[in-house]
């Protein structure tokens, strides 16, 4: 017992001692001592105080390599202590305030992976995803042999994918809330913007199919070109996804729609 309590006691005394080293050095005017210290802290995980250290040094040393070094360990700290919004500014200062520093290609990396962190979930607003991807697109394009290329275009490919997942979840979100015509225009655009996605199966359905719904909801006057509209989007559909499970219940609107084509061509023909 006495051997923990001298144990704890030795604990104790080390941190006070390392607060009290770390508050008398950020107080003096020993600039060499605090650029020491702050990469002490930054290399054992303690971002906070080396932060704190990187400032003074960098307002002392602006132009000189002490100010370099803290300039990018500030944003690189705020970084690693998932402070993104700190992070992005930081870093992203540094590389117009240090263009030539072999840190560039690092702090443009990890700026854009700031942008990345605050890339939200697919159903709230996108603009952050959108940054993150012309964040780094812009990475690429300024160090296209670098080694975090890779990794770049796999990060964009997954941001582009929550764009994508929220494109198809409003075509879903209209056709549920019975808003046809919202439903059938969101479907189209999603369906030129992704043409290849996994959802366009479904969207393709639900085009079709919110397609039907709006000739049903549809004045006199708008429903024989909604009824060729729907059959030309079928016929569209059976083509591409033949062996689809949806091809079967669309066939069944594609016969209603046929029939009604020849009654309102017809009725169209007496006027």
């Amino acid at each position: 017992m006495k051997v923990f309590n001298y144990t704890l006691i030795l604990a104790l005394s080390a941190i006070i001692l390392s607060c009290s080293d770390y508050s008398k050095v950020l107080k003096s005017e020993d600039y060499n001592r605090k650029f020491e210290l702050a990469n002490q802290y930054f290399d054992a995980g303690k971002y906070s105080q080396s932060i704190a250290l990187y400032e003074q040094v960098y307002q002392r040393f602006p132009k000189q390599s002490e100010g370099e070094v803290s300039y990018f360990r500030i944003g690189k700290a705020y970084y690693m202590s998932n402070d993104y919004y700190m992070g992005g500014y930081f870093l992203g200062q540094f590389t117009a305030r240090f263009p030539f520093s072999a840190k560039v290609e690092e702090a443009t990396f990890l700026s854009a992976m700031c942008s990345v962190h605050q890339s939200p979930s697919y159903s709230l607003d996108q603009t952050d995803t959108e940054l993150a991807i012309n964040s780094l697109q812009q990475f690429i394009d300024r160090f296209p042999n670098s080694d975090l290329v890779d990794t770049s275009n796999v990060i964009m490919d997954r941001l582009r994918f929550k764009l994508e997942t929220k494109s198809f979840e409003a075509v879903k979100l209209y056709a549920r809330t019975m808003n046809y015509r919202a439903a059938v225009t969101s479907a189209e655009i999603f369906i030129s913007n992704y043409p290849v996605s996994t959802f366009k199966e479904e969207a393709s359905y639900l085009l079709v199919n919110n397609s039907y719904l709006l000739y049903k909801n549809s004045i006199e006057s708008k429903k024989l070109e909604r009824t060729a509209q729907t059959l030309e989007r079928y016929r569209t559909f059976v083509t591409e996804f033949p062996t689809s499970k949806y091809v079967k219940s669309l066939k069944s609107i594609a016969d209603e729609m046929e029939k009604q084509l020849v009654i309102l061509e017809n009725l169209e023909a007496e006027k």
